[in-house]
């Protein structure tokens, strides 16, 4: 009763109803929503401390950067809910929401530049000449339409999959160690019907999830960077809960070197049996590989959590 006679005090004040609508449409650091509410930062500190200390608001470090978001999963009910009730048409709250998407289309406009400077082929899939269409439309054919519970995108890049994916899901949380991705991502994410996803800067051997926590977990052109894969995929099994999925989206195993040089792959792709020996080694059950045929082809391996399941991290840490 106190808890929700805490969050209910701290949403009452027109500033923090704002924060809360602005938080509603994705995730912003503390700069942007003083340029957005046009107030001071000590000001806003106070309010978005305040709507933290409640469970209002996530607050997520990165580097030198805070961001505040609605909370993800059950504990985000209430802040969704209030949100929810927010009318749509107050002139503020509209002046609100015109300023942040200035704001959202300025920092990705900033992340793209930064990538075309470094020379940075950071879409992938493009950059491969890989049919991502293909890919999707598979990915999406096996999977159920809705029930998917609460997702983890490892490696998530500009958000692409968090996007396709949020219909079917309770929540997405995407993962990845760079900035700039995760200033695309965010763009990506700052639209109507995402607001339930939201993306995090972190290693993918150091998932910010508790065990056991995520119902699906997918690593799309991911590992063939990775240099440890099996420590990846173990990380991965970690947050998954028994019955859980994981599609690993990857590179079959290729001769292309000139490929594996130009982008600075770890792994020329995988083999079907390599990878599956992986996953079952890591207390997966893989099921029937799926293959999209291109000049660099393209497998979906997907697999299921056994009941049973015990990490080899998980192991190591208990001896």
């Amino acid at each position: 009763m106190e808890d929700l006679l805490a969050a209910l005090r701290a949403a009452a004040e027109p500033t923090r109803l704002r924060l809360l609508a602005l938080a509603a449409r994705g995730a912003f650091c503390v700069t942007e929503l003083c340029e957005i509410l046009g107030q001071s930062q000590p000001r806003l500190s106070r309010h978005l401390k305040l709507m933290t200390d409640a469970g209002l608001l996530e607050r997520i470090p990165e580097g030198a950067n805070v961001w505040y978001a609605l909370p993800t999963g059950a504990g985000g009910g209430l802040a969704r809910d209030l949100a929810a009730r927010l009318p749509a048409d107050d002139p503020l709250l509209a002046a609100d929401r015109r300023e942040a998407a200035r704001v959202v289309a300025e920092r990705a406009r900033a992340a793209s530049e930064s990538f075309r400077k470094q020379g940075a082929d950071w879409d992938e899939m493009r950059a491969l000449d890989l049919p991502a269409q293909a890919v999707e439309s598979s990915l999406l054919a096996h999977l159920p339409a809705s029930g998917l519970g609460r997702l983890v995108d490892i490696g998530t890049g500009t958000g692409r999959l968090l996007e396709l994916l949020a219909p079917r899901v309770d929540s997405g949380i995407g993962i990845d160690a760079s900035k700039a991705m995760l200033a695309l991502a965010r763009a990506r994410l700052a639209r109507e019907g995402l607001s339930h996803c939201s993306v995090r800067q972190a290693d993918m051997y150091r998932l910010p999830l508790a065990d056991a926590s995520c119902d699906l977990a997918v690593m799309q052109m991911v590992l063939h960077y990775a240099e440890d894969p099996d420590g990846a995929i173990a990380e991965a099994v970690r947050v998954l809960r028994p019955g859980g999925r994981l599609l690993v989206i990857d590179l079959l195993a290729h001769k292309r070197h000139e490929i594996v040089q130009r982008f600075a792959h770890r792994w020329p792709g995988f083999g079907r049996d390599a990878m599956e020996r992986m996953l079952a080694a890591n207390g997966m059950r893989p099921s029937a590989m799926l293959t999209i045929k291109a000049a660099l082809p393209v497998a979906i391996w997907p697999s299921q959590r056994t009941a049973s399941a015990t990490t080899k991290r998980v192991a190591e840490l208990a001896v």
